[in-house]
């Protein structure tokens, strides 16, 4: 086989290992902001009412739904658009460039997502089996 057959045959099952991969790797913020765990001494006190307590639940609800793929297209949006704005609000201010206002992280989900809002769950994903 060719590289570009394994590409070919492997694209969608790879698709919802970055979903799941991605999905996980968000969730953990909203669970540090909302439950404590990871323990992030910065969210120990947190308002669930304030916008980072909005975030958290974005942040969890969100990872969550990406990473089973189910309704993986508008949360991706929601979270891409979360995203954009944590950059602008939080990061943007302190300098233009990512590596060095600590906004890479945000960059990188907001592509990310929005990545997902277009190419969806993948072959792995809650939304396939909801078509089938």
């Amino acid at each position: 086989m060719t590289l570009d057959r394994v590409g070919a045959a492997w694209s969608p099952r790879m698709l919802s290992v970055f979903r799941i991969m991605i999905g996980l790797l968000f969730m953990q913020h909203g669970t540090a902001k909302l439950l404590g765990f990871p323990a992030v001494e910065h969210f120990e006190k947190l308002q669930l009412l304030s916008l980072i307590g909005v975030s958290g639940v974005l942040e969890g609800v969100g990872g969550m739904l990406i990473a089973l793929g189910l309704f993986t297209r508008p949360a991706a949006f929601i979270l891409s658009g979360e995203m954009a704005v944590a950059y602008f609000m939080v990061h943007a201010p302190r300098g233009f460039f990512p590596i060095l206002n600590g906004g890479e992280g945000a960059v990188f989900y907001c592509f990310a997502f929005l990545y997902l809002a277009v190419a969806g769950g993948g072959a792995w994903s809650v939304d396939r089996l909801r078509r089938a």
